[in-house]
């Protein structure tokens, strides 16, 4: 006897297994049973597991019955002809949803000459195993299942038009491309997901070379004539938001020009580009520390007395300014209330980005790297029919990935450039690599896409063929003009005393366990002291109890608060954090000694 399990709870015992599965697989194959429900016979423990919960990952699969699909040639007729949907073919059993358990019992097969009569299920499409973005990759299957996972996650992160009416949003970080163009070698699902209607990349003519080793570790070479003639370019938004919060005391905020008595008022030069009522006008050029919203504040904590002396000194200043590192040009500004009736001001802001060393590109096919190098076209090597490539892909990056697709779609982007079509090359069902090589040869090009050119610099030709052709790329949201940072000095921590962290607050930047070694392997002693005395320290020491002792400066007295005045009380020098813990030790109870000793 087989326990019988529904979603998980014990309902009964089932004499013969394999006869009760295929009756409830008939059942619901005949519209008798839903079609949600799931059955999997576990032969290693003798459970049935039957499953109708909501929650479950399932696809659609073409039943197979003695080796011949149930989907017919009329049938597929009569779905190009609207005269039955989908659904229709899942009410008669045509086509069923399997989730992961129940396709353990399945043999599924990949293509219909595969089929023998073992076989219960077959693919729709071996499109239908991967996701969207996968299914975009253009000869995926000749490419490691990694790469072309990277590949996918890379496409997310493109930039393109993220949406038409995208002058009248105002969302949070997001970046247009100006030239986005379709992608010259494509699969069926950029007609079927309408990416050629909002593509996010550029078809470039790339070289497989090396140049002077700037493109080595992944990096690229652009060619600076096309970054002029518009390569790369994006736009990047972001919006700033102030609003006139309403307090409990009755006090709000107020979007003005602060005054000059007030609390916290910066300088004039900060508040130049503001008009009359406090909010900068359209198009103003902005940088780091200018005021977009001026606003001011309520104190946050009203004492008796300041309830009735509200003065406008007794306000602070909350004034809405552009953060460390930014810059750009007002793009617009929207006034208009919040949901609680509150007056809400909203400026977006927009900033120009022409590719630069640092910023990211990709292939499509998981060959993802940053500018090491813009070259002059006059300096970038050229072709005997005078093209010169934009972008330099460096060859050590193929061997330990095995990114076979990327070569395949260089050549296929290529013939297409040349014979002006779109080349297919969807996952499984690809224009074959040999009918490609043919075609090249009949427009007058090495079969193997290789091409003989020329050293830009010097005029000479290089010995080796360099294998050139057409490959979309895109241009990602890592950039460099978000990321680069760098301090001398600026605020620390109040805690701690040490420097704040990240970009945002003009952090420092951590000196770590690899970069102290690389100081000691200099011998550069004092250097080193020097780093990791950021929260340095001085502080008064009771060599009679070890404990710390009290400076009092406006009595130029030291005294111990255990021993009293009569002992000797010593200076020493430590991180403040060191001292932190002793504070933190006290607090637990725990009695710290210092013992001090003569250094020499």
């Amino acid at each position: 006897m087989n326990e019988l399990y529904l979603n998980g709870k014990f309902i009964g015992k089932v004499e013969n297994p394999s006869e009760f599965t295929e009756k409830v697989r008939e059942a619901r194959r005949n519209g008798v049973i839903p079609d949600n429900l799931n059955i999997y016979y576990d032969k290693r423990v003798e459970d049935i597991q039957i499953n109708d919960n909501k929650g479950r990952l399932r696809r659609p699969l073409i039943v197979v019955k003695d080796g011949q699909p149930t989907l017919t040639e009329d049938n597929i007729k009569k779905l190009q002809k609207n005269e039955i949907l989908f659904s229709d073919l899942i009410k008669q059993g045509v086509i069923e949803y399997l989730d992961a358990a129940e396709e353990e019992n399945a043999f599924i097969a990949f293509s219909r000459e595969e089929l023998t009569k073992e076989h219960t299920h077959l693919e729709i499409t071996p499109l239908a195993m991967v996701g969207l973005c996968t299914s975009l990759v253009p000869y995926a299957n000749f490419s490691p299942g990694a790469r072309i996972s990277i590949g996918s996650k890379n496409q997310k992160q493109a930039l393109g038009m993220y949406a038409i009416n995208f002058p009248i949003r105002i969302d949070m970080d997001v970046n247009i491309l100006h030239y986005p163009q379709i992608p010259l070698v494509q699969s069926i699902m950029h007609e079927v997901s309408n990416y050629n209607k909002h593509p996010s990349g550029q078809n470039m003519v790339v070289a497989v070379m090396s140049y002077k080793g700037y493109n080595v570790d992944d990096a690229v070479i652009l060619n600076k004539a096309s970054i002029d003639r518009g390569l790369g370019r994006s736009t990047y938004y972001r919006p700033t938001i102030a609003e006139e919060l309403r307090y409990s005391s009755g006090l709000t905020d107020e979007i003005s020009i602060p005054d000059k008595d007030i609390k916290g008022y910066k300088s004039e030069r900060d508040y130049r580009l503001l008009e009359g009522d406090g909010i900068i006008f359209p198009e103003a050029n902005v940088i780091e520390g200018d005021v977009i919203i001026g606003k001011t504040s309520p104190p946050r904590f009203l004492s008796s007395m300041d309830q009735y002396n509200l003065a406008p000194s007794s306000r602070r200043e909350s004034s809405v300014a552009l953060k460390h590192g930014e810059e750009g040009v007002i793009d617009f500004v929207l006034i208009t209330e919040s949901s609680e009736g509150n007056r809400l001001v909203q400026v977006k802001i927009r900033d120009q980005r022409i590719p630069e060393l640092g910023d990211k590109f990709t292939s499509r096919h998981g060959q993802k790297g940053v500018v090491g190098l813009i070259v002059d076209q006059a300096d970038m090597p050229f072709t005997a029919s005078g093209i010169t490539p934009d972008l330099l892909f460096s060859p050590h990056g193929i061997p330990s990935r095995m990114t076979i697709s990327h070569l395949i779609e260089l050549i296929a982007g290529k013939t297409g450039a040349l014979s002006s079509r779109y080349i297919d090359g969807t996952l499984f069902d690809v224009e074959p690599e040999k009918k490609l090589r043919r075609e090249l040869l009949s427009l007058g090009f090495r079969e193997n896409g290789v091409e003989t050119m020329y050293n830009g610099i010097t005029g000479e030709q290089l010995e080796a063929k360099i294998y050139i052709g057409n490959i979309y790329y895109m241009k990602l949201k890592h950039m460099v003009a978000n990321k680069i940072h760098a301090r001398a000095r600026g605020p620390i921590q109040l805690l701690t005393r040490q420097p704040t962290e990240g970009r945002a607050k003009e952090g420092g930047l951590r000196l770590g366990e690899m970069e102290k070694d690389t100081f000691v392997a200099h011998g550069v002693s004092l250097l080193l002291k020097e780093r990791f005395d950021a929260d340095g320290t001085v502080i008064p020491i009771c060599e009679s109890c070890g404990m710390v002792a009290v400076h009092d400066k406006f009595r130029n007295k030291l005294y111990c608060p255990i021993c009293g005045d009569n002992v000797e009380i010593n200076f020493i020098e430590i991180s403040y954090a060191f001292k932190l813990l002793l504070d933190e030790l006290k607090s637990l109870t725990v009695h710290p000694k210092l013992i001090l000793k003569n250094k020499y």
